[in-house]
């Protein structure tokens, strides 16, 4: 595709944001009903100069003699990237109240309340940003070259001075870990002994592969639109989106195999591994504006540009805003300055998408009025005398605009996504009733306990819970017969296993965007449509917490669930235009996004290698031309579209390329996903001390207990269904599928009885 865009500088930009005309004639083509778009105008890319290569020296001898800049300069560098950092954060953070304070905030913006870095998170984010912003100064400032090489004279940084100005070397404090607990940290942290942070919150993602960016540094590919990578210049992500993964007639996409939970399970399971929040803004007080307004590249803003004749063209302008994923200080002051992003998530299974990830909200979320080790439910509504989840009390609050007559703000929960869509919020639901339940039945059962105790151990078997469930029901399903080989019996702990969450692990469970079905069901209590609604497109449901709230609450979802099909991947049908054209738009008021899009533009983001780099490392073969990839396709069309779109096939982004591959024997996945979600869920099994199945976390009788339990189970517990299905993840029909409650092995919590406080 040809370039179509220049350069700006920095200074150019200041200059002509301050200039009426100027910001008149980029809002003009937003009015224009999308004829000679593009060719009418020349959009501005300013380029952002982060370090170009990238392996830093420590000082040398003739440094030491003063050749590096001083500690003042340091220190001078320091200053002026904290106040442009800490005045982009504030003054986000006031404009996204004075949005929602609105009437009409944007789908970006709305989302942007669920992605944005909260607490702990948002410091560390906070400091690399700060971090690259000081380096950008001295290489300014100081003339200074970070160019490695045998010769190298001109002036180097000391790299541990300005760890220490910027404050990435505190923003960790030193762990105190008991060892003796037999309860998991909020954090994750102390679960490796040798290695107390390995797992915990708020570090990078694992890489499995080196980092693949344009400048080897930090800018992702695509950057430069004019620039090459393997000889061709790479296609826009709408582009790919468009004619890959789009599709018109919704018919025949659903699993006839598979419930509408198995999706719904993992897209739980994925908000309990990994969240990489957006970062806050770009280092310019203006850039937030031109990212959301003119889409103008700067900074962290890396928009997602519409090709010529897109639809989304005559009704949103240029492009979908895209900011780019959090990131991190560097471990090490003298290690790579190559971009990682932040997993603001434990590593482990451990239901923090319940009880959080950070001390602060697990208290936040606690009753602690209770002696009963209870979780917050909500003190305005119930559902029919059964809990809801809290409200979250921050206001503004967007969940709010959904239905202003209902005015229902957004719920609290451990995952700040959690009212991301109506589906997930039941899921949090259930959840949080299972542990009260659990709760009162545990202080029943040991009267001498104490909230905390019974606060930790119920912690403890919901953990379990989601483990026993993931593994046992959900994983086998996705990685049908590949499942024994790449994730075998449970050996035990080994503390040499890194469990840290991968970053193209973030990818590669994307796969079940395909899966999500265009429409969501409710249904009464004969499995008959309930209500005058009861079939509600997908994106009427984002951010839309008033139905489950006032329009009939967690049963008739539940039913719908339980008897509706999920979608099934096909090559010809990716992903549904609910996600694809109307992401977050749960009004016509506001324009929707691409999830396809933002998965192939996000994977560039963070450094993505390749779909054949990815393949390699498996030890699949790498396609190089349209018939080998038509036969690992087995499409040869489809590999022509591939091959039409990159010019190579070693351009293919990960994401589009993994989910096209045909299933492995009664598996939901291809090949290379099943090799690499494998992989994972095994590090994260194998390394987590805490394992429900190793030696000396449960007894053996609580063991045996525990593998009893089912979700159908957890179903009669918490809502008013007498009757379930005995397998929620397999697709059944209303009434021969289903059994009573009575038939449903109840977790006995005997085992779990005590003489001891």
């Amino acid at each position: 595709m040809p370039a179509l865009f220049g350069p700006l500088t920095r200074k150019d930009v200041d200059r002509w944001y301050k200039n009426p005309a100027f910001l008149s004639s980029l809002r003009k083509p937003r009015q224009v009903a999308g004829e000679g778009l593009i060719s009418g105008m020349k959009l501005f890319f300013p380029f952002v100069g982060v370090v170009a290569t990238v392996v830093l020296l420590q000082p040398t001898a003739s440094a030491a003699h003063g050749t590096h800049p001083s500690h003042p300069a340091i220190s001078s560098a320091v200053s002026k990237a904290k106040d442009q950092v800490n005045k982009a954060f504030l003054g986000s953070r006031n404009k996204m109240k004075l949005v929602l304070n609105s009437t009409s905030p944007t789908s970006r913006q709305m989302a942007q309340f669920f992605k944005q870095a909260k607490g702990q998170t948002r410091m560390v984010i906070r400091n690399a940003q700060v971090w690259e912003e000081s380096i950008k100064f001295l290489e300014k400032d100081t003339a200074l070259t970070m160019m490695a090489g045998p010769n190298v004279t001109a002036p180097q940084v000391n790299l541990e001075k300005l760890f220490q100005e910027v404050g990435c070397d505190v923003q960790m404090p030193p762990l105190r870990c008991q060892e003796d607990s037999p309860y998991r940290t909020i954090t994750g942290e102390c679960n490796n002994r040798r290695n107390a942070t390995l797992g915990a919150i708020n570090r990078a993602l694992a890489r499995w592969l080196p980092a693949d960016y344009e400048d080897g540094v930090s800018l992702p590919h695509g950057w430069k639109p004019e620039k090459k990578r393997n000889g061709f210049v790479l296609p826009l992500a709408r582009e790919v989106s468009n004619k890959i993964a789009g599709y018109m007639n919704e018919n025949e996409v659903l699993d006839q195999q598979r419930s509408v939970i198995f999706m719904q399970w993992g897209q739980w399971l994925d908000h309990e591994l990994d969240f990489a929040p957006e970062t806050e803004m770009g280092s310019s007080q203006y850039t937030k504006d031109q990212c959301d307004e003119h889409c103008i590249q700067e900074d962290n803003c890396f928009p997602i540009m519409f090709p010529p004749g897109d639809p989304k063209l005559k009704k949103q302008g240029l492009c979908m805003p895209f900011f780019r994923s959090g990131f991190v200080c560097p471990i090490e002051p003298t290690q790579s300055l190559v971009r990682e992003q932040i997993n603001a998530l434990t590593s482990f299974v451990d239901a923090s998408m319940i009880y959080g990830a950070e001390v602060g909200l697990a208290t936040r979320l606690r009753n602690l009025t209770s002696p009963l080790g209870l979780l917050a439910v909500n003190q305005e509504f119930t559902d029919d005398g059964l809990p809801l989840l809290p409200f979250d009390s921050k206001k503004p609050n967007p969940c709010e605009f959904i239905n202003a007559t209902a005015g229902v703000p957004c719920f609290l929960a451990g995952d700040s996504r959690v009212s991301e869509q109506i589906l997930l919020s039941v899921f949090h639901t259930l959840f949080l009733r299972e542990h009260n339940r659990l709760a009162r039945e545990l202080k029943r059962l040991n009267p001498q306990w104490d909230g905390e105790k019974i606060y930790q151990e119920a912690r403890k078997i919901m953990g379990a819970i989601v483990q026993i469930i993931s593994y046992r029901d959900y994983l086998p399903i996705v990685l049908g017969d590949e499942l024994e080989k790449m994730i075998p019996k449970y050996q035990g702990y080994d503390e040499e296993v890194d469990p840290r969450v991968a970053n193209i692990f973030t990818f590669a469970f994307r796969f079940g965007h395909t899966e999500v079905p265009p429409t969501v069901f409710r249904l009464d209590e004969y499995f008959q449509p309930w209500g005058p609604e009861p079939e509600l497109p997908l994106h009427t449901l984002f951010f839309n917490t008033w139905r489950l709230v006032k329009d009939g609450g967690v049963d008739p979802l539940v039913r719908g669930m339980l008897t509706k099909r999920s979608k099934i991947m096909k090559q010809n049908k990716m992903m549904s235009s609910e996600l694809r054209d109307q992401l977050f738009q749960p009004t016509h008021k506001i324009h929707g996004f691409d999830l396809a899009a933002i998965n192939i533009q996000r994977g560039r983001d963070h450094g993505l290698p390749d779909y054949n780099a990815w393949r390699r490392f498996c030890g699949l073969s790498q396609p190089q031309n349209v018939t080998e990839l038509g036969a690992v396709l087995r499409n040869k069309d489809l590999a022509q579209k591939f091959a039409d779109l990159y010019g190579t096939i070693n351009n293919i982004d990960f994401w589009i390329g993994a989910i096209a591959e045909p299933f492995v024997p009664n598996g939901r996945v291809g090949p290379l996903l099943a090799c690499l979600l494998g992989k994972q869920f095994r590090q994260i099994r194998d390394g987590d001390r805490f394992w429900w199945e190793n030696p000396g976390v449960f007894t053996y009788q609580q063991r045996a207990a525990l593998a009893r339990i089912s979700f159908s189970r957890l179903l009669c517990d918490n809502t008013r269904l007498t009757k379930v299905p005995r397998d929620s993840f397999k697709a059944n029909n209303y009434p021969q599928d289903f059994v009573p409650c009575t038939s449903i092995n109840k977790l006995d919590l005997s085992p779990w009885i005590s003489i001891r406080s």
